[in-house]
């Protein structure tokens, strides 16, 4: 394993003439030699990727703008509707109507890229499978190179896996959900592909290799002459879905199939990305399918957005839900923006798993999920997200009963009251309590997500929710702010601040009730010790790292300089 510093240089000429992938010029291949993902890393796919990530270099531009603004904000602005484009948002213009395939998404699926995940998630009686390059994968080589190979079969209808455990073959259904891809986001690195001396964008990669091998099948079958189908996570703003348009144009004219063929959701899971709603539609608007309530990474953001804002603390997590001024208020806004311009308004992740032990705790949690959806469907939104198929049914019930035989809500609910909703509102501080409890769950499942992400699983089950990259961040960054800012434990009555040595005793406590939970055995031979360190690392920096994954993620590379690529 290596630090990303350490591969930063340039493909040494000692690795000229080794046989391997087969790469185009200025293109460096470092990840295992697979024969499987050699059928994936063709020439012409990676020339296809290489040349994306070379005629884009505006990425870097609005990277940079990424910092200003963060820059500001630390500096006490607060992010807001933009003056400059007030003319878009008051213009009347409409984006390109869903296509056929997907006018009804009132059910949607998330997993990793995993082959036997997307079986049973294309198999769930979902309307969607969202298969995940993104928060629900870790992104090792041999996860992102074994997921294209498994998209792949997929789209060609011909996936299948043989479970030796349980001696049991998993298929697909004559009749499965629409298949959505979600890149990673625009700051990740692809650190085993060098393009002209750098590492290729994750995205990019992500993107262009589903896209070059799987654009002419998806059409002919998925996409009834539409697609492929992607979500785009991350976005700040505009002019980022603006790079994405252009990466969508290229690849049409690529593949010689006409303009808005490609579809995309966009997740708003960024505070600042709220207020650019209407933006982003506009930039994308011949290949736009709606946007989504990342619910739990749009958390993050706030805290994130917010993290040189004393006044601005956050209670425990379990506390800041969509019942929350500022959460209801986005939920609104993203309805009525995304029905005002002809597309689907998704509502957010139900995280909450099966509980097969206890039948009447696993009722009350599919109440809270029941709850939820009733009231997502009624305010508006065509669809929403579940993490579990053993919650498709339930949610499935609620949306039938609220929309009936209408495939989505866009010309039915059209929430003009949200057109009221200020900047105020989309910034007002949650409300609720500091607990000892939330310190220490937070600590309790960051540990064990960065554990498991380190061993290869980006999606986690932890007392009773699937946590990812998104739930895990939540924990991060509020402990960073309450320890920041030593705030009072409020809630139970203890008047405790969160001071550095007390982080520190409940690290160690929970450390060792991760133990006894896993067993001493697993505990031992997995990355905990490792994950803690990462972890309590990022808690106690005195600047705030953007994204967990990207200080985690230099442990998980893996170079293999001999064998990889023939240049």
């Amino acid at each position: 394993m290596v630090g990303f510093e350490t591969f930063l240089e340039a493909p040494s000429k000692e690795m000229k003439g080794v046989v391997g992938y087969d790469v185009p010029e200025g293109v460096d291949i470092r990840g295992r030699y697979d024969p499987d993902f050699a059928r994936i890393l063709t020439k012409d796919a990676v020339q296809f990727v290489a040349g994306l990530q070379r005629e884009l270099s505006h990425i870097k531009y609005a990277m940079e703008c990424r910092k200003e603004a963060k820059m500001r904000y630390n500096n006490g602005a607060l992010p807001g509707f933009d003056p400059a484009t007030k003319y878009v948002r008051e213009g009347e213009w409409v984006c390109a109507a869903p296509p056929p395939a997907v006018a009804d998404r009132r059910v949607e699926i998330t997993g990793p890229v995993e082959r036997k995940m997307i079986i049973n998630a294309l198999n769930s009686g979902a309307k969607v499978f969202m298969a995940d390059f993104e928060d629900a994968l870790s992104p090792s080589w041999e996860n992102l190179m074994r997921g294209q190979v498994n998209l792949r079969d997929a789209v060609n209808g011909n996936i299948s896996f043989h479970d030796k455990a349980r001696n049991r073959v998993y298929k697909l259904n004559e009749q499965t959900a629409k298949l959505f891809v979600r890149p990673r986001g625009w700051h990740l690195p692809e650190a085993h592909i060098f393009i002209d001396g750098e590492p290729a964008t994750g995205c990019l990669v992500d993107f262009g290799l589903y896209f070059f091998h799987n654009w002419s099948a998806f059409r002919k079958t998925q996409g009834e002459g539409f697609g492929p189908f992607f979500y785009l996570p991350k976005m700040e703003h505009s002019r980022e879905a603006r790079i994405w348009n252009s990466v969508f144009e290229r690849a049409e004219r690529m593949a010689g199939i006409e303009k808005g063929s490609i579809r995309a959701t966009v997740l708003i899971e960024t505070l600042p990305a709220v207020f650019q709603m209407d933006e982003i539609l506009y930039e994308l608007r011949d290949h736009s399918v709606g946007l989504n309530c990342g619910r739990w990474d749009y958390i993050f953001s706030y805290v994130k957005t917010f993290q040189a804002h004393p006044d601005r603390l956050l209670p425990d997590r379990v506390l800041v839900g969509m019942t929350q001024h500022f959460m209801r208020s986005y939920s609104d806004l993203l309805i009525r923006t995304c029905h005002r311009r002809g597309v689907h308004a998704m509502g957010g992740m139900a995280a909450q798993i099966p509980i097969r032990d206890d039948p009447k705790a696993n009722e009350a949690a599919l109440d809270l999920v029941r709850k939820d959806k009733l009231r997502e469907v009624r305010a508006g939104h065509d669809g929403t997200w579940a993490a579990h198929p053993g919650l498709i049914p339930a949610i499935m019930e609620v949306f039938n009963n609220n929309m009936g035989n209408k495939a989505n809500q866009i010309q039915s609910v059209k929430r003009e009251d949200a057109a009221n909703l200020t900047e105020e509102d989309l910034l007002q501080i949650p409300r609720g309590v500091r607990t000892m409890d939330g310190l220490r769950l937070n600590t309790r499942v960051g540990i064990q997500y960065v554990a498991a992400w380190l061993t290869g699983s980006g999606s986690v089950p932890l007392y009773n929710l699937m946590e990812d990259a998104a739930t895990a961040e939540i924990s991060r960054v509020q402990n960073w702010q309450w320890l920041k800012y030593g705030v009072e434990l409020d809630g139970d009555g203890l008047g405790v601040k969160v001071t550095r040595d007390l982080f520190g005793r409940v690290v160690e406590e929970e450390m060792r009730r991760i133990e006894r939970e896993v067993g001493k055995d697993k505990f031992q031979k997995g990355m905990y010790k490792e994950a803690c360190k990462i972890f309590t690392r990022q808690c106690t920096t005195p600047v705030l790292d953007d994204f967990l994954t990207l200080d985690a993620y230099n442990h998980i590379v893996i170079h293999h300089p001999k064998g990889s690529s023939r240049l």
